[in-house]
């Protein structure tokens, strides 16, 4: 099980690289008041997305225990971050304030992973 739950640990670790990466590849252009959500940011949240709900499943059949406040507070940031990117995915232009929420949301996840104990 331990073997499992590090190969998900990886596959989330992915999915927050690439949210972060499609992120920081935007920022010239959010500069310039073009950014756009690229298809990296929505296929690393609903990676993100999938791993945890698995990473919390595994964790408990392996007998661990898990801060659920934590877990939650993490998804409802998810879940913000997933409804943005998804309904804006298509458009040609984001509006600055709204991409900047998207990354600052992200970072703010990554150190609540991190961080909370």
């Amino acid at each position: 099980m331990t073997v499992l739950i590090n190969v998900f640990v990886g596959l989330h670790i992915i999915g927050i690289a690439s949210l972060l990466g499609g992120f920081l590849t935007q920022m010239k252009a959010m500069g310039a008041g073009t950014a756009r959500f690229v298809p990296a940011m929505l296929h690393g949240a609903l990676t993100m997305l999938v791993t945890g709900v698995l990473l919390v499943g595994f964790r408990e059949m392996d007998g661990g225990t898990v801060d659920n406040v934590k877990i939650g507070v993490k998804l409802a940031i998810l879940f913000v971050i997933l409804a943005l990117v998804y309904v804006k995915r298509d458009e040609e232009r984001v509006e600055k304030g709204l991409f900047g929420a998207v990354g600052g949301l992200t970072v703010v996840n990554i150190f609540i992973a991190v961080l909370w104990n």
